[in-house]
């Protein structure tokens, strides 16, 4: 498939926001080569992290007309069932995994109480979060095993793109590896906040303490925008389509 028609078969991927800024980067970034690599992957016997039809639940659970914070992760967590497509984020009833912990411990911190039962963070994406992670997915059991698939590139352009196009947008970068995409983005036109990845190994050298939620917030109550409810809500959760019975 020509990498400018990919969103002709495929424009269910993505709600309707995004679909301009998915165009303009289809043009400069093959998606589709992108997609084949997983299927051969599969192909192969391997297991993809997160399921098919969460690839790009980050699109889907924060439309582009809706953003105000982009929140930067590396790759999907590579056991079955841990990944839901949310950078961080972890499905209803699957143990909170200790980054998230410590997210959680921040937040409390920072703000004051929390009300946090699981990981899921679909209500973060659904107040305009974008939980995107750099690289899409990954096999099971395999760290960064889809590396070299192109993601980066994708996620990288979505990046600019959202810098370019888009204004007051807080950008949360955690750790050396998305601390390296402040390059791409206007620090004239939006507020990028850096600190260290809240691992256990790095939370107690930077990330702790760095008060990015309450940053954040009050950045967008000065840009005439609502503020984050970082509150962990139960909601019910959309089926979203598979990219292989649409391709």
């Amino acid at each position: 498939m020509n990498k400018n028609n990919f969103l002709n078969s495929n424009d269910t991927l993505f709600v309707s926001s995004w679909i301009d800024s998915i165009n303009r980067i289809s043009k400069e970034v093959n998606i589709q080569a992108i997609l084949d690599f997983v299927l051969e992957q599969e192909k192969q016997g391997k297991i993809t992290c997160p399921p098919n039809q969460k690839i790009f639940s980050a699109f889907l659970s924060c439309p582009l007309d809706s953003l105000k914070i982009v929140l930067i992760g590396q790759d999907p967590y590579h056991h079955p069932g841990q990944a839901n497509g949310l950078s961080f984020s972890v499905p209803l009833g699957v143990k909170i995994p200790p980054s998230l912990r410590n997210i959680f411990k921040e937040i409390r911190s920072d703000i004051g109480p929390l009300r946090a039962e699981h990981g899921d963070l679909s209500s973060w994406a659904s107040q305009g979060v974008l939980l995107l992670n750099s690289l899409l997915t990954v096999n099971a059991y395999e760290p960064a095993s889809h590396k070299e698939a192109g993601w980066e590139a994708f996620t990288d352009a979505v990046i600019a793109d959202i810098s370019l196009h888009q204004k007051n947008i807080v950008f949360l970068l955690w750790g050396k590896f998305a601390c390296s995409k402040a390059k791409l983005i206007d620090d004239q036109k939006h507020l990028i906040l850096q600190a260290m990845h809240p691992s256990p190994f790095s939370a107690y050298r930077g990330f702790f303490g760095c008060k990015h939620f309450s940053k954040a917030n009050t950045y967008l109550k000065r840009c005439n925008k609502e503020a984050i409810d970082w509150s962990i809500q139960s909601q019910s959760h959309l089926d979203f389509p598979d990219y292989r019975d649409i391709q």
